[in-house]
């Protein structure tokens, strides 16, 4: 079922299509979303933070969607799900379909003859495609894009702009890459000789699964010798980093600025906060969750919360942790003494 904005859907009809609980008219026509607090009585709200329940009572939305705990206290119509989150994202989908544009090749394209492209693609202008590519069934290809030879594109994949393919990689069906992403450029794999820098090639390729979508400007780069590996609904956020022959788990989710060094691989169902760090080399079990801006030195091999970053203070407060941090090792020299029994330290300690 797909819902033209202009035309609205009604509650009843997206009960029936999610499964959820009405509460309110069947007919009741909804045109739009917005938030608790801003929605008109055409539009459709979501409360799924427990932060913004305070608005629940006063919000003028057409119907809200919510969980059973909180039915009760909405005075507006009301869908009742068991993750109002994830539902709010389905409906949203139906009321903004995304726009996919007609099949066909943009006469600016390039398209080496010995490349498959399906006749159902759409590959717009100034696209480039290399000798021995496969272009499966309706993938979009948009402007300014560059698929070197070799590279396969699954079904229903998007590339929304100027995006490159390096030679020889993968990308399964339903990817969506975003603008400026670089998926196959060489890793960073160098051995130092007589003084100066050998480049060490490059052979190995990426390989994505099907559903995984990859943020602007992320670099995935291809592997030394084995493939570079997102399993299926990997989700990267904006400039991401990572690093030849990384592998990553099934539907693992990792936010913007991360950065992920050579050979380590990561679990499933893992979520890796924004402008963390992670060194190469490394094992990250299944369900781990590392907080923002950590710096993972070792392998992790117990499910759980992991960070190191620093939380913001008062300038003035953080001042005096630093000061407190400069003192720490004569603390320690101190304290040792003590325990060792010095009676220099012993007197310096009473006073």
């Amino acid at each position: 079922m797909t819902a033209h904005p202009e035309q609205g859907i009604t509650l009843g009809e997206l009960a029936v299509a999610l499964n959820l609980d009405l509460h309110g008219p069947d007919d009741q026509r909804i045109s739009g979303l917005a938030t608790l607090a801003s929605a008109g009585p055409d539009q459709l709200a979501f409360l799924a933070n427990p932060a913004y329940t305070p608005q629940l009572g006063s919000t003028r939305a057409g119907a809200v969607v919510l969980a059973a705990g909180d039915r009760d206290k909405c005075p507006v119509s009301c869908l009742v799900s068991s993750n109002p989150y994830a539902d709010w994202a389905r409906i949203a989908e139906r009321l903004n379909p995304a726009r996919v544009p007609p099949p066909g090749i943009h006469p600016a394209a390039t398209i080496d003859p010995g490349a498959q492209v399906a006749a159902s693609a759409s590959i717009g202008p100034q696209v480039s495609i290399g000798a021995d590519c496969v272009i499966g069934e309706r993938v979009v290809i948009g402007a300014g894009c560059v698929i070197e030879p070799g590279a396969q594109i699954g079904a229903d994949t998007r590339l929304v702009a100027q995006v490159f393919i390096g030679h020889g990689c993968l990308l399964g069906n339903r990817v969506i890459v975003h603008p400026g992403v670089v998926i196959g450029a060489d890793g960073f794999g160098l051995a130092f000789d007589q003084g100066s820098w050998l480049k060490v090639p490059q052979i190995g390729r990426v390989r994505i699964g099907d559903d995984c979508e990859i943020g602007a400007n992320t670099t995935i780069d291809r592997g030394a010798i084995e493939d570079t590996v997102l399993e299926q609904d990997v989700r990267l956020d904006n400039q991401v980093q990572i690093a030849h022959n990384v592998h990553i788990g099934a539907h693992t989710a990792i936010a913007g600025c991360v950065g992920i060094a050579g050979s380590t691989r990561i679990g499933r169902y893992c979520m890796i906060a924004g402008a963390s760090g992670i060194a190469g080399h490394l094992e990250i079990c299944d369900k781990v969750v590392i907080t923002a801006m950590s710096t993972v030195l070792e392998s992790i091999d117990q499910p759980g919360q992991y960070g190191s970053g620093i939380p913001s203070r008062p300038q003035r407060s953080w001042q005096r942790v630093l000061v407190r941090l400069g003192q720490l090792d004569d603390w320690a020299r101190r304290l040792r003494r003590v325990e060792q029994g010095h009676p220099t330290a012993k007197t310096n300690a009473k006073t």
